[in-house]
């Protein structure tokens, strides 16, 4: 990784509901590879509708979204599901675990959307069986969602988002149904990926206790983003 490298530019974003008005004025930030950040403010605020930018899930009024030197605001549907599937994770505060497949069936699931050689499937299975034990749910693999803990549910959602090696993790709200304990862990395990893997991390919270874990601090307001830390 070079140091310093920008990974994701956002360019005078600006995004408006019919309801809320304007949410996103004006915005722009630049990402090194391997950051790790956190967007707060309160509801209502637009950090989700951020966080679903960059994610291409939405797309702004205006201004542009530049992930390694290329823009992608303009992306097809297919184009951005092939952009996601290869250099996102998701994690949300709902672990949106599916309650028919068991655990570790959840987890591979996202190497079924990617095209994978042979080799490929079987290191990245590797990969994510040591993320697993790492995370303290190898032994939960054969059980299902409604078997386990919320944390540990939540533990699981985040090996998943890991499971194609993405570029950026994109964590909202990711310790917001969990006790502090939970809490703490998801925010050791995230760091963890951050630091082992180079993996950049952008996180938005309501919990000052997590986001001061990273790196940079931004709170978004008035449709802005204003360095905290």
């Amino acid at each position: 990784m070079t140091e310093n490298t920008i990974i994701l530019s956002l360019d005078n974003l600006s995004k408006s509901f019919p309801q809320r008005g304007l949410v996103l004025d004006g915005l722009s930030l630049e990402v090194n590879e391997g950051d790790a950040l956190a967007f707060m403010g309160p509801s209502g605020s637009g950090k989700t509708t951020l966080m679903n930018i960059i994610g291409l899930l939405d797309k702004p009024d205006t201004g542009e979204i530049i992930f390694k030197g290329r823009a992608i605001s303009g992306f097809s549907g297919d184009e951005s599901s092939g952009y996601r599937s290869r250099n996102i994770g998701f994690v949300f505060q709902d672990h949106l675990l599916l309650p028919y497949l068991t655990i570790i069936e959840n987890i591979f699931l996202p190497l079924i959307a990617a095209s994978h050689s042979k080799e490929e499937l079987e290191e990245r299975k590797d990969h994510l069986m040591g993320l697993m034990k790492k995370a303290g749910i190898d032994t939960l693999a054969e059980k299902y969602p409604f078997q386990i803990s919320g944390g540990e549910a939540q533990r699981a959602a985040l090996v998943r988002a890991l499971a194609n090696k993405p570029s950026i993790l994109l964590a909202d709200e990711p310790t917001g149904s969990l006790d502090n304990a939970n809490a703490s862990l998801m925010g050791d395990l995230m760091l963890e990926m951050n630091g082992k893997f180079g993996t950049t991390l952008i996180v938005a919270t309501h919990s000052y206790e997590l986001a001061k874990r990273m790196t940079h601090l931004f709170r978004l307001e008035n449709g802005k983003l204003n360095r905290s830390l």
